[in-house]
């Protein structure tokens, strides 16, 4: 049985059998094999990721800061722990005569009994790209970790001032955590290794859902809604007809939040044979917790001048209705006043229109 173990044996424990099994418990990437990259965290606790950070230090040097990472070699042999404890020196060819290059400094393992190169180190290197028109960065070796890029312009040397640090590094670091904790990533584009594995984008937590990332906790998003139109009395039934109908709610946890625009079309109907007592009323999106005297306001339009304010009125937990508590606000009077309806505050014809918004709690 083809099965590995650490700890366990008591000879013949390889160096790869320890690998495959005492790093485990990392991010996973498949059953048996590891995400790639550095432990995250800073002394102060102000940094996403600190090691392996790369400065500018001389007209053609930089320096590489302590940190401890993980690479993931084949699922055989195994994720590779490296860490830098004090800082590396790394140097940079001079600048091609004509052209521009892309350097990348990446972390690179070399294991003897995989890739025959005679080496068994861990090591942190410049891979030096080639010089072009429009450069690229070179092809990341085998068992290696990018860290940076770092462009060097053509005629680069220390003779003519060097490397411009504060442009030519590009971060490429990604981060690695145990199993079931919470991965800080920038650009990173992967996949989720398991349904309910989080990642920390920066801006907020993402939650893999199978098949992709979601923001966690889920964010909420408008909806149309389109009110069904009665009156308090029953009669007087009106109807959008070819009224131009925008409205719209979200609803965050027992908030809703909406707002509503109808303008009157041709074929827009008040209500047959209406009174001033039949009381227009806008089913809401959600049902509210209870009736509530205000909870937004409208603008109602008929002309440039006849305009009217109204509140908003909860005056069930299933509908609203608008309520006038305003003259107009050129100072002319109204000529019918309370709840609106086909005759208040004026008789609503053709392009006459309703803007609102209203907030409300939810009913649980």
């Amino acid at each position: 049985m083809n099965i590995r173990s650490a700890w366990l044996p008591v000879t013949g424990q390889t160096r790869s059998d320890t690998r495959v099994a005492s790093l485990g418990a990392l991010t996973p990437t498949s059953p048996v094999a590891t995400r790639s990259g550095v432990l995250p965290g800073s002394a102060d606790g102000k940094w996403r990721i600190s090691g392996f950070t790369v400065t500018g230090s001389t007209a053609m040097g930089a320096t590489v800061y302590p940190g401890r990472a993980v690479i993931q070699g084949t699922d055989a042999q195994g994720a590779y722990p490296v860490a830098l404890t004090q800082t590396a020196a790394l140097t940079f060819a001079d600048g091609h005569a004509q052209y521009g290059r892309i350097d990348l400094i990446v972390i690179r393992v070399r294991d003897d009994e995989y890739d025959a190169t005679g080496r068994t180190d861990a090591s942190v290197e410049v891979v030096q790209g080639a010089p072009s028109a429009a450069p690229v960065p070179p092809a990341t070796p085998q068992l290696s970790l990018p860290l940076y890029t770092v462009a060097v312009p053509a005629g680069t040397s220390a003779g003519t001032g060097g490397i411009n640090w504060n442009t030519a590094l590009t971060g490429l670091r990604t981060a690695t955590v145990a199993i079931g904790g919470i991965v800080p990533v920038t650009t990173d584009t992967a996949i989720g290794a398991y349904p309910g594995q989080y990642r920390d984008f920066g801006n907020g937590l993402q939650r893999w859902d199978g098949t992709a990332w979601q923001a966690y906790p889920p964010q909420p998003v408008w909806q149309n809604w389109t009110p069904a139109w009665t009156t308090a009395t029953g009669l007087a039934t009106p109807s959008f007809g070819n009224a131009v109908v925008e409205c719209r709610y979200i609803r965050n946890g027992p908030t809703v939040h909406l707002n509503f625009a109808i303008t009157f079309g041709t074929t827009s109907n008040g209500g047959t044979n209406p009174a001033t007592t039949d009381n227009w009323r806008f089913s809401l999106p959600v049902k509210a917790a209870s009736a509530f005297k205000c909870v937004g306001f409208a603008d109602l339009t008929a002309t440039t001048r006849e305009r009217a304010v109204a509140r908003v009125r909860l005056t069930s937990p299933d509908f609203f209705e608008l309520e006038i508590s305003s003259g107009q606000p050129s100072g002319d009077s109204i000529l019918y006043a309370g709840l609106v309806d086909a005759l208040t505050p004026w008789t609503w014809v053709a392009g006459h229109t309703i803007f609102g918004t209203a907030t409300y709690e939810a009913a649980q």
